[in-house]
């Protein structure tokens, strides 16, 4: 990977170890296209991820977050299988490569679900805030009395 000087010293940032790493990845100029794919807004707290996976099963691919990581990637990848029933492949135009993709998550964004329908992949993402960290009104006028937006 190449290293950027930066202007700050990065040992001058205590815990910040992963906004850093973002940073650099962001910096890595190797474009990565396959499998292509769609993030979609459905609304303010749910999100979506479609990734074209034709010729995967839901065997095929590994889904795992870990420190507000997602990692979608091909368990298999280009695995040739000749079975008597299915057959051998004499030409292969869909691709079944092995990939990984990366999704950074925003904090207190979860996986809700994830389906592979028609040769996409869906996963499902919702946005939970809790009460507490939700924005509170402050009425003038009275002692400490919250209200919520």
């Amino acid at each position: 990977m190449t290293t950027y000087n930066t202007l700050l010293p990065r040992s001058a940032f205590i815990g910040f170890d992963r906004l850093f790493d973002e940073l650099e990845r962001s910096f890595d100029r190797r474009p990565n296209t396959y499998p292509p794919y769609n993030l979609v807004k459905v609304d303010d707290e749910h999100f979506r991820i479609e990734l074209a996976v034709a010729g995967f099963s839901e065997n095929d691919i590994d889904i795992t977050l870990n420190n507000g990581t997602l990692t979608i990637k091909s368990a298999n990848g280009n695995k040739e299988e000749c079975q008597s029933d299915c057959g051998c492949y004499i030409h292969r135009g869909i691709a079944k490569r092995h990939f990984q993709r990366e999704f950074t998550l925003a904090e207190y964004v979860e996986v809700e679900s994830a389906d592979i329908q028609n040769g996409v992949l869906v996963v499902n993402l919702v946005k939970n805030i809790p009460e507490e960290k939700k924005p509170k009104k402050i009425q003038i006028g009275s002692k400490s009395q919250l209200l919520n937006e």
